[in-house]
Parts: C-alpha cells; sequence; structure tokens
C-alpha cells in the first residue's frame, strides 16, 4: 500500500482558474502527490484516457461543461477505475442546494472557496486513505466486496427493513475465459459491474447497494418495488453491450467451440445473464445465511434455463 503523504498517488485537477490550479497542484506535489491539470471538462476526459487519478478535484463553474455534468460523466465513464475514483468538489458556492446537487451528481466531498492548503490536503489524504483501506474492496471492479455485502444485509435486516436482492451470474463464462483469455474475461465481469452500477443509478433508490461476491457474481440489494425493473434493464444491456467482446465470426455462429473437463468439443452459446431475486419484505427472511442460501437456491434454477433470465421468489408467511 503507498504511503498517505501523497507519494505515488494521482490527483486531477480541474478548474478553468489557471491561478487557483496552478496553488493547488503546487501544493499537491510538494506534498508528494502526481498531478494533472485540466481547464474544464472536455480536457478533464482526454486526460482520463490515459491518466487514471487516485482522487478528482472539480470545480462546479466552469465554460462548456459544468462540475455537475462532469461528476455525472466520470461516474458513467466505461472504466469502473475512474467511474469509482473519489470526487471533491471546489466551488464558492456554500448554499445547500448547490451542495446536495453536487452529491447527486456523484461527489464525495465538498470544499468551499476560499480554503487553505493544509485542508485541502487532510481532505485529499482521508479520502484516499477511506479507499485504499477498505480491504472488502473488489480491485477488478471497485465495488465492495463480501465483508461490506454481508454488513449491508446485516444493517437491513436487524432494522427490519423490507428489501429485494439480486444476484448476478454469467452463464458459460468458463467457455468464455477459455477461448478468449483471462484479460477478456475481466472485461466481461467489468461489463457486467458496469451495467449494473448504472441501471441501479438510473432505476434504483439513493440508499441502493451494489457489491461483487466473487469472480463473475455480483449482488444488488433494492428496494422490493424496483427489483423486477431494475433486472430486466440490466439484462437488456447487458444482451445488447456483451456482443462488443466477440469476434464477428462468433457472433454469426452464434457459438464459441471449446473443450470441456473430458475433452470433448463443446459449443458454448453467447454469454447470458441470470438473476436470482430474492424480496424480503415482510421479513421471512432473519439472518444473513438465509439470505445466500435463497439466492443461491434460486440462482441454480435461473441458469437452468437457457438465455438471460431472471426469476423471482417472494417469500411469504
Amino acid at each position: 500500500m503507498r504511503a498517505h503523504d501523497g507519494t505515488g498517488h494521482r490527483v486531477l485537477v480541474v478548474d478553468d482558474d489557471r491561478n487557483l490550479r496552478k496553488i493547488i497542484a503546487t501544493n499537491l506535489e510538494l506534498a508528494g502527490f502526481t498531478v494533472e491539470k485540466a481547464a474544464e471538462g472536455r480536457e478533464a476526459f482526454e486526460i482520463l484516457d490515459r491518466f487514471v487519478p487516485d482522487i478528482v478535484l472539480l470545480d462546479l463553474m466552469m465554460p462548456h461543461m459544468d462540475g455537475y455534468e462532469v461528476a455525472q460523466r466520470i461516474r458513467k465513464h466505461p472504466n469502473p477505475t475512474i467511474a469509482n475514483v473519489p470526487i471533491i468538489i471546489l466551488t464558492a458556492k456554500s448554499e445547500t442546494e448547490d451542495k446536495l446537487r453536487g452529491f447527486e451528481a456523484g461527489a464525495d466531498d465538498y470544499i468551499t472557496k476560499p480554503f487553505g492548503p493544509q485542508e485541502l490536503l487532510a481532505r485529499v489524504r482521508a479520502k484516499i486513505r477511506r479507499v485504499e483501506t477498505d480491504s472488502s474492496l473488489s480491485p477488478l471492479t471497485r465495488l465492495p466486496g463480501n465483508l461490506a455485502i454481508e454488513a449491508e444485509l446485516r444493517r437491513r435486516l436487524e432494522a427490519h427493513e423490507p428489501f429485494a436482492v439480486l444476484y448476478l451470474d454469467l452463464d458459460n463464462f468458463k467457455a468464455f475465459n477459455d477461448v478468449y483469455g483471462f484479460t477478456h474475461g475481466d472485461e466481461a465481469i467489468q461489463l457486467e459491474a458496469r451495467t449494473a452500477v448504472d441501471v441501479v443509478r438510473r432505476r434504483g433508490t439513493t440508499s441502493d447497494f451494489v457489491g461483487h461476491i466473487g469472480g463473475d457474481d455480483l449482488i444488488v440489494v433494492t428496494a422490493p418495488d424496483r427489483a423486477e425493473e431494475i433486472a430486466n434493464e440490466i439484462i437488456a444491456e447487458f444482451d445488447r453491450d456483451i456482443r462488443g467482446l466477440y469476434k464477428a465470426k462468433d457472433l454469426r455462429a452464434g457459438y464459441i467451440e471449446t473443450r470441456d473437463r473430458r475433452g470433448s468439443l463443446m459449443r458454448f452459446p453467447i454469454m447470458s445473464l441470470s438473476i436470482a431475486v430474492v424480496i424480503n419484505d415482510r421479513g421471512q427472511l432473519t439472518n444473513y445465511a438465509q439470505v445466500g442460501e435463497a439466492a443461491a437456491e434460486l440462482k441454480r434454477y435461473a441458469k437452468s434455463i437457457a438465455g438471460s433470465v431472471f426469476v423471482k421468489d417472494k417469500r411469504r408467511s
């Protein structure tokens, strides 16, 4: 793990004020950070094509594309590492409505101008430290892992909140990995994660949760009345976008060929997505283990059905 004095960490500063941009960059560089600077949103995204930051410092009031739009576009970036990068908004606006709008756009923190260099450095270091010390964060998808998933479900169970769990699993993933290699396999998992995050942001609630169980297994926790719409939209987007990871000849054939564990040549269809939906709206599930067992059982049934599908089990007393 890199030191928290700034050594090895990368910062993107986006601000149309040239002098302030230079002051911020100088202070960060003196503290050991590597800094890239952009004067406005379009330049920021050009930089993001070659520079993956650990944190983004983002001004709100800029020409062409304001900070709200830049934050929203970062959160929708096709690279999950960039899409989940911490964002600290820098602005002269102090009204609560502006702060709320910034958080809704995807900001993690907010500093009102004018601010001192020590405050800025403290905020940057604290945000990077929080991300790095979260041992549950998946390095592949930048989504919370099993420790955070368990904590989230236990919290909802203890609060007796109605909730729905969507358990996502790729079909024919091993065959794809065998034929196209691990790098493309990682891209498939990242596509699955990005699709889930994007759909939840659009169709879910502010308290929804997306986690990475491991491998190609993901989990979404949402409100019971949002579960079906989210599942349907994740499937539609995944089925559309997964084709971009296949060669044209395999798409034309509708399958790939590889050998199974016994050495027999087998045909495997284009990857699809199975989603098990477990709804706990009346307190039928009372502990974390029950949630996992119900989802796993339902997922096995979903995977027995050809193509992308979601199956729902509404547990009623």
